[in-house]
This record gives structure tokens, sequence and C-alpha cells, in this order.
């Protein structure tokens, strides 16, 4: 359950973060229009990516065991940076999100859009292949950590997109988001400390 639970905890993360993505699956969730779509398109894809990271560098871990030590350093580096990026855009202001006037696209031209933040998207690759495929590796239980990041996925982007309405409110302000990314990067440095101090 641990492991499980520090997965969701870092597939949270990582998603969360404010982006194109998140951007437009929220304008969709303000707007009302192909919700199930996009949050499924947006889910299974994060979904296949996980399994792919955490297979993948499970196999790859125990054919070469110096990888261990350097993906949990890197890992750890890259946490930190994505951490200090996330107190870096509060102490900014963050930005309001704008709801938009256009008229909504259909249903292709919606997912067309959100197959492309999704997939075109090189960070989405370092997020949930590498670096959360790193860090299942340091777990025994590298299912069960994969289990709770995809759940993640799936938890946050149906709350973001029927959730929208609810919090379009909140998130007009900057205030809002400057609070969210603070929260962001307070997570990504604890589990930086976690890895750091591991072994």
């Amino acid at each position: 359950m641990e492991t499980a639970i520090a997965g969701f905890g870092l597939g949270l993360s990582l998603i969360v973060a404010i982006g194109a993505q998140n951007a437009f699956v929220l304008r969709q969730g303000l707007s009302g229009q192909h919700i199930l779509p996009i949050v499924l398109v947006c889910a299974f894809s994060d979904a296949l990516l996980i399994a792919v990271g955490v297979a993948g560098f499970g196999i790859l871990v125990q054919q070469v065991p110096l990888l261990e030590p350097v993906m949990r350093y890197g890992g750890a580096a890259f946490l930190l940076w994505y951490g200090a990026r996330s107190f870096r855009a509060a102490w900014k202001g963050g930005a309001a999100m704008a709801k938009g006037r256009s008229s909504a696209p259909g249903l292709f031209s919606a997912l067309v859009t959100c197959v492309l933040f999704t997939w075109a998207n090189p960070h989405v690759y370092l997020d949930t292949v590498v670096l959360l495929g790193s860090v299942a590796s340091q777990y025994d239980d590298k299912l069960s950590f994969g289990a709770g990041a995809v759940l993640a996925s799936f938890v946050f982007f149906f709350a973001l997109g029927y959730g929208a309405r609810l919090l379009a409110p909140l998130f007009e302000k900057p205030r809002a988001w400057q609070v969210l990314d603070v929260g962001i990067g307070g997570i990504m440095w604890a589990i930086a400390l976690s890895l750091l101090t591991q072994g």
C-alpha cells in the first residue's frame, strides 16, 4: 500500500503541473464539450507510458546494476529541478486561466488536439517513461507503484475535466496558481529527499 501511495503521489505531482494538456482539458471542462473522451485519451495515454517506463526500467536495472544509483541520483536531481521550477513559477506570480470565448471544437478536432498535446510533448516521456520508470525501480513492488501512478492519472484527469466548472472562479485568480505551484514544488522536493536518503 505504501508503494502504491508513493506512485500515486509522484504521478499526481507530475500530472498536475500546469501545461498545455491540462489547460486544454480544463477548457473542455469549462465548456462542457467532449469531456469523457478527452479525459480517457489523456488517462489511457499516461497509463501506457507509465507501464512502459515501469516494465522497461525494471528489466534494465536487473541486467545493469550500476544503473540503480545513477537513476536514483538522476531522478532526485530532476525532481529538485522540477520543484525549483514550480517554486519559481509561484514566485513570479502564476497566471490566471482564461476561459476563452471561441466556439468549442468538434469531437474529432478535440481528440486530435488532445493527442497532440499528449504525445507531441517531449516532457511527457521524461516524466512518465524516464522519471516514473527510474523511481519505480527503487521499489520491490514495481507493479503497485505503477498502479498508483496510473490511478493518479485517472483521478486527476476526471477531476479536472468534470470539476472544471467548480474550479473556474477560483483559478481565475493568479494567487490560486501560486498556491498550486508551491504545493507541487514541495511534493517534488520531498520525494527527491527520500531518494537521496535511501540506502
